[in-house]
């Protein structure tokens, strides 16, 4: 039997990936029983059979290093993990190798060094520890000058992060102030600019059929309906981007007064919100007891 062969042998008994199966056969001269106890030991086996099961719980973490920033977001199966100090631990451990190693998305961060492995390695080793599927599912990069500052947050115990940059400026209050605000106010946009054209025809058109339909403004000229509708596309316009939104400690003044007033602005930004976006899994307590009596 040749390495390829002896490759899918293992894939198929332990649903490890190719490069473990590979590692394994390396470690075990190619000693076919002994690569699939290898696996098992490193509980790269055991981490495979959850790679069906969903993880849209988890956390986010942020760590900074002179001009660089970085925040990643580590999923597992329930938040009752994402509480425990270890995860906590092994969450950090992971962002601070990303960051070492300047990673720019979630695939540079998992072929990271860390320890006297990689990332990848440590994911693996902790979905075994733990004994639920965990997932690197997103990493963001930020670097700024030395004039420049970072502003960071995280909410909830990092079920929320953001990281944004303000220019020439050293304030630190104001920076957290921006963050804090990004988390509270989840704008899509950072100016009226960076709105697609698309985009924005495309709200068009649905506030023009909503105004259409809307019974008390069926009779009025078509003139007066473009208003109208004009004015929600501008209100939705504000609601989207960071700068026009109203400022949250102070709603008198927009984002952008507040900036001015302090003789700074965003350069750019991320927000995090754990599992956004992704299906939560709903555990049925009814069905699994019945299924354990059955067996």
């Amino acid at each position: 039997m040749n390495i390829s062969e002896m490759i899918k042998v293992l894939r198929v008994s332990t649903g490890a990936g190719i490069l473990d199966c590979k590692k394994a056969l390396e470690a075990t001269d190619n000693d076919l029983d002994k690569a699939i106890d290898w696996l098992r030991e490193k509980g790269i086996s055991k981490a495979a059979k959850k790679a069906h099961r969903i993880a849209a719980e988890g956390l986010c973490d942020i760590v900074t290093d002179g001009n660089s920033a970085l925040i990643v977001e580590m999923n597992s199966e329930t938040d009752f993990v994402a509480k425990n100090e270890k995860f906590i631990e092994f969450v950090r451990e992971v962002a601070k190798s990303a960051l070492a190693a300047k990673a720019k998305n979630a695939e540079e961060a998992l072929a990271a060094k860390s320890g006297n492995g990689t990332v990848n390695d440590l994911v693996v080793g902790n979905t075994a520890t733990i004994g639920e599927k965990l997932s690197l599912r997103r990493v963001d990069l930020f670097e700024k000058s030395d004039n420049d500052i970072f502003g960071t947050y995280l909410h909830m115990g990092g079920k929320i992060g953001v990281i944004t940059v303000l220019e020439n400026t050293d304030n630190e209050e104001v920076a957290r102030d921006i963050a804090m605000h990004i988390a509270a106010s989840n704008p899509t946009y950072l100016k009226e600019s960076d709105i697609p054209s698309e985009e924005v025809e495309n709200e068009r058109k649905i506030q023009l059929e909503a105004t259409k339909n809307d019974e008390k403004l069926k009779d009025k000229p078509e003139n007066v309906l473009k208003g109208i509708v004009e004015g929600k596309l501008n209100k939705w316009k504000k609601e989207i981007c960071l700068l026009d939104q109203p400022f949250v400690k102070d709603t008198s003044m927009t984002v952008e007064q507040y900036l001015k007033n302090n003789n700074t602005n965003v350069v750019k930004y991320v927000r995090y919100l754990v599992g956004e976006g992704l299906e939560k899994r709903q555990d049925d307590f009814a069905q699994e007891v019945y299924s354990q009596v059955e067996k």
